[in-house]
């Protein structure tokens, strides 16, 4: 029997016979030749059916076949630099296994929310396939870099009993007993409990925000990549996100280079992603953006539109620190220089794609956490399990959040967060 191959990994089997199962993608016809490309989940071929080289009924069932039909291909496996791919395969065996019904995702151009109602097959077109198959490399990349680095990955919960940044953000669910409950904002609060354990931890999970935003850089469910480390300071944090980024990028420009050039991507701006990152405060970056004609107070945030003009200055992302305190979530710890600024940071990726990460050595003080709590308005008995933390042996300690949907669109240079999932939810989105 022949072996069973992948298309990924199809050069290894020239010259010898294999069978490939998937799906067609497009055929041509010429005389008594037949051009099948096919598709299995890891690759397309182009498959040459001659009359000659298959039985009459395997021929005629080329005719058959329909967009998306599915099928189990035999042949000898050829290099030929004018195909896709480099190879194609010489057909001595096809078997139909399903004729497709007419498919509703044709090569005519769709509209954004027809894509989004058939999003499940959406997902089999060449440009989601290669952005999906980026975003697979960049997740097992962050773990396999993370794990040689000492962390433990610990699961943090998706239900929590309190917000972690503000409660005008949650959505709220009916729990037992009465009780209310709150899809997770975040896994850091937990994280920071994992690391006073463990000393080095990242969570990677689901995390929902209820706001009504319908920007291209919001989804209410978005997964989130969160490292924490105990005996940490800004400084080391600034330092793991910039290695973390530029090994993710440098990882898919070198196992992901064929989906990139599907989406067009400019190899060019993502080259130059390496260490160091460009390091720059919130008043320079106040600064910089008078500089351009942009009118701000201090203490105002920086919006999607502000965080642009300051990465469009720099050619890799920028990481700008120390921010007003009281525009920060309450669990960042003041300066010791600066008691009105939070020791943070907010990496800004370039391109106008905005922050890619947010993090912070946490305040690791009782009393202060105490004295945090209370300006914020946050309810003590729900966080008393978190300043236990404080009691019992704390340490300095930092982490962020990378937001994976963020650092994906921008590795593969497309407009919408919503293509840099699977299924998207926004606002007005809960379907398919």
């Amino acid at each position: 029997m022949a072996v069973i191959a992948t298309i990924e990994r199809i050069g290894q089997f020239v010259g010898q016979t294999v069978t490939i199962r998937g799906w067609l993608y497009s055929k041509r016809s010429s005389g008594k030749i037949r051009f099948l490309l096919v598709r299995d989940g890891t690759g397309t071929i182009q498959t040459v059916v001659s009359k000659k080289d298959v039985t009459a009924e395997a021929f005629e069932d080329t005719d058959r076949l329909t967009q998306e039909s599915s099928m189990v291909v035999t042949g000898t496996v050829r290099a030929d630099a004018r195909a896709p791919g480099g190879y194609e395969l010489l057909a001595t065996d096809l078997k139909m296994v399903q004729v497709a019904a007419e498919y509703p995702i044709t090569p005519k151009e769709h509209g954004p929310a027809f894509l989004l109602d058939h999003r499940h097959l959406w997902l089999r077109s060449s440009r989601q396939h290669a952005v999906l198959r980026i975003r697979s490399h960049v997740i097992q990349t962050a773990h396999e870099y993370l794990r040689e680095q000492g962390f433990t990955l610990f699961d943090a919960p998706i239900f929590t009993g309190a917000a972690c940044e503000g409660t005008s953000t949650l959505f709220s669910t009916d729990y037992f007993y009465d009780q209310k409950a709150y899809l997770s904002q975040s896994g850091q609060l937990y994280a920071e409990a994992g690391a006073m354990a463990f000393g080095k931890v990242y969570t990677l999970g689901p995390t929902f925000r209820a706001e009504k935003s319908k920007t291209r850089r919001h989804l209410t469910e978005f997964w989130m990549l969160e490292p924490e480390v105990a005996y940490a300071d800004l400084g080391d944090l600034l330092s793991l996100a910039e290695q973390l980024i530029s090994h993710l990028v440098q990882s898919v420009l070198t196992h992901r280079r064929r989906e990139l050039e599907i989406l067009e991507r400019d190899l060019s701006r993502l080259e130059p992603i390496l260490p160091p990152f460009p390091r720059i405060t919130y008043d320079e970056a106040i600064d910089l953006l008078r500089s351009r004609g942009v009118t701000i107070a201090w203490g105002d945030d920086l919006g999607g539109d502000e965080e642009t003009i300051v990465s469009n200055h720099f050619d890799r992302p920028a990481m700008v620190t120390h921010y007003p305190l009281k525009i920060k979530a309450f669990y960042m710890k003041a300066a010791s220089d600066r008691p009105d600024l939070a020791l943070c940071v907010d990496v800004l990726a370039p391109e106008g794609y905005g922050e890619i990460i947010g993090g912070s050595q946490r305040e690791d003080d009782y009393e202060q956490l105490v004295a945090r709590l209370v300006e914020h308005n946050l309810p003590r008995e729900h966080f008393e399990w978190y300043l236990d933390l404080r009691r019992y042996g704390s340490v300095p300690h930092a982490g962020f959040g990378l937001g994976i949907e963020r650092t994906v669109a921008w590795i593969c240079g497309i407009a919408h967060l919503r293509e840099a999932i699977p299924f998207p939810r926004m606002l007005q989105r809960l379907y398919p």
